[in-house]
């Protein structure tokens, strides 16, 4: 093997997988491996897995396969290749990935990422199985990445916050896998984002399975709640904005409606999934809300702050749903008119209360509902950025785009935006008079001022 060792992890799935992906090539990177790109290039591949929809295993198993032969090939050049299985399939599936795949020599749950260089070393002589929950907090032995690093990744960044989840909706492997909720202390959240904006970052979104369920440990060891958490992250000299996601509806508190009134660097976007718009599914799935208490809290947060624009998740075809109950999601979608959403059919996921009901849908109705639902959703999106136009914008500006001097941000609503603008703007907040909308941007040219200090003053303009 070379001095120089390179790693190549590929994330599938949710925020947190990139950020867990970035924080194991942190730690390996104290090892002397360096990231590639390339798959073909690399000493190390790691599949950082996702088993939120059906077919994710074999997504992983099809890939692996790929892989297997690259390992072959590595091997006739005289170069040793290791494959490891990380994330949620590798929680869930554990030994069955070395029965299947014997290619892969180590597979490591999503608690144990910190372990990584011990792991690898083991599983150089054999494979490995590490999916116990450790009593340490990974946290606090994950390797910090360096300032070089931070800035290599761009001006907007994630920060896990939260893990796990304790609402066990029947559909959902979230608490098998990732284990029961637990928060990070206050003060490791704070220090970890003032690294980030010391080397750049102006963006960050806090994240976790159920964000807004935060109950870290604050000064004085009281627990804080997200809002609380919020206000301090956005005291951190050169955060110039905040988001988080994702949230449950039922633990949308009144700090957390009162962090979207008061404070200015919070985006006045949200994800809040609701799944369905039947009660009567909703009960199915324990989701422990009716649709009346979810458009509840959508009226008290734009009451707190009027520009206020959402988006949500949405399951068809949950095992007993009627035609009825699928009315009743689209009336929601109506109701609520997001500006975004995520749409899938249900799929099984082995291990969970849904999966063995006997009720399950045909897969012709559930295509067809879905197909239904989408055209609805896509509706309500391409209003929502219609009525962009001709509004002014603060943008914050996180790339160089295809043309020469062009930028590429993005608004407060997520949206990207195209503007001619001076590279010196990477990194800034600059307000943008919308001038056109195409099917997945916004195009606009820069007020002559090019700068903006109050997001939220931009925002209500528009």
């Amino acid at each position: 093997m070379s001095a120089i060792r390179k790693v190549h992890v590929k994330s599938y799935g949710c925020q947190m997988n990139v950020y867990d992906s970035r924080r194991m090539a942190d730690t390996l990177a104290r090892e002397g491996f360096v990231e590639t790109e390339r798959p073909d290039d690399a000493d190390l591949i790691i599949l950082n897995t996702c088993h939120i929809r059906e077919k994710a295993a074999e997504k992983v198993y099809s890939e692996l396969g790929r892989l297997r032969v690259l390992k072959q090939n590595a091997a006739s050049d005289g170069r040793q290749l290791m494959i490891a299985v990380a994330g949620c399939v590798a929680q869930a599936e554990g030994e069955e990935i070395i029965r299947r795949a014997p290619a892969v020599n180590l597979v490591v749950g999503s608690q144990s990422y910190h372990r990584l260089p011990d792991l690898i070393l083991r599983a150089a002589r054999e494979p490995v199985v590490e999916t116990e929950f450790p009593i340490e907090d990974k946290f606090d032995h994950l390797a910090e990445p360096t300032p070089a690093a931070i800035r290599a990744r761009g001006v907007t960044a994630f920060v896990t916050v939260q893990e796990g989840c304790d609402k066990f909706c029947t559909f959902c492997v979230v608490p098998y896998t990732r284990g029961a909720e637990v928060s990070r202390p206050v003060t490791k959240v704070v220090d970890e984002v003032v690294r980030l904006a010391e080397a750049g970052v102006r963006e960050v979104t806090l994240i976790g399975q159920n964000v807004n369920a935060y109950h870290g440990e604050g000064p004085g060891g009281r627990a804080w709640r997200l809002g609380d958490l919020l206000a301090r992250v956005a005291e951190i000299p050169g955060i110039e904005r905040l988001r988080y996601t994702t949230s449950h509806p039922r633990d949308v508190d009144a700090s957390l409606i009162g962090a979207h009134r008061d404070i200015a660097a919070l985006m006045p976007q949200l994800h809040l999934p609701v799944q369905s718009g039947s009660d009567r599914i909703l009960a199915a799935m324990n989701r422990r809300h009716t649709a009346a208490e979810y458009l509840r809290v959508i009226d008290k947060l734009r009451a707190a702050r009027p520009d206020m624009a959402f988006s949500s998740d949405f399951i068809v075809g949950f095992p007993g749903e009627t035609e009825v109950d699928f009315r009743a999601t689209l009336r929601i979608v109506s109701e609520v008119g997001y500006a975004a959403a995520f749409s899938f059919k249900y799929s099984p996921r082995p291990g969970t209360p849904a999966a063995d009901r006997t009720d399950q849908i045909p897969e012709p109705d559930k295509v067809a509902r879905l197909a239904r639902l989408q055209e609805l959703i896509e509706q309500h999106r391409r209003a929502f950025n219609a009525q962009c136009r001709g509004k002014i914008l603060p943008v914050l500006f996180e790339r160089p785009g295809r043309l020469p001097g062009q930028l590429v941000g993005r608004s407060p609503y997520l949206q990207p935006v195209q503007a001619m603008a001076p590279a010196a703007l990477v990194g800034e907040v600059a307000n943008v008079e919308i001038t056109a909308v195409g099917s997945n941007s916004l195009f606009g040219s820069l007020e002559a001022s090019h700068s903006v200090s109050d997001a939220r003053l931009a925002t209500q303009r528009a």
